[in-house]
């Protein structure tokens, strides 16, 4: 493995998340009395840490089989050119510089992203957007990862099988 990144949510996150279980314990325990708070704020609290810990636990490799983004995979020989995008441009390709088709994996509280195009054309994606905090070392390690060639020359050139 040559690349890992984990996007674990921001420490504001937690912050927000147990100030909503606080409130919800206040709330409840004007109502309800302060052990039955206790217990909702409890489980409120374990629910918004597991929802935190779920939303974060996207992982984005690059190893010898090629980019992962979450549960996906783009095997090297699809490919293509890397483009490495901060906040603005980010917002731009999320925004009116889209395609419709294109595959996200984005986490709004990552500011930057890597623009992978996909060099298949039988892919309905044209590219793929993913989110890291380190974009330009994510873009580096796709481009020093991708395998030769067998003449030599560059990048592999997508394998089409016969029809």
């Amino acid at each position: 493995m040559t690349y890992r990144e984990r996007l674990v949510v921001p420490a504001g996150w937690w912050v927000v998340g147990m100030f909503f279980a606080l409130t919800f314990v206040t709330a409840v325990g004007f109502y309800a009395g302060p052990w039955i708070a206790l217990a909702a704020g409890t489980v409120t609290a374990a629910c918004v840490a597991l929802s935190l810990v779920w939303f974060g636990r996207v992982l984005v490799v690059v190893d010898e089989t090629g980019v992962h983004a979450g549960t996906a995979v783009l095997e090297w020989p699809w490919v293509g050119e890397v483009v490495v995008h901060d906040r603005a441009a980010t917002r731009r390709r999320l925004g009116p510089a889209a395609d419709p088709a294109a595959w996200l994996m984005v986490r709004g509280y990552v500011p930057a992203s890597v623009e992978v195009r996909v060099a298949d054309a039988a892919d309905p994606h044209p590219y793929w957007l993913v989110s890291s905090r380190r974009a330009a070392q994510l873009a580096a390690v796709i481009e020093e990862s991708r395998p030769i060639s067998p003449g030599g020359e560059g990048p592999s050139a997508p394998a089409r099988l016969p029809q």
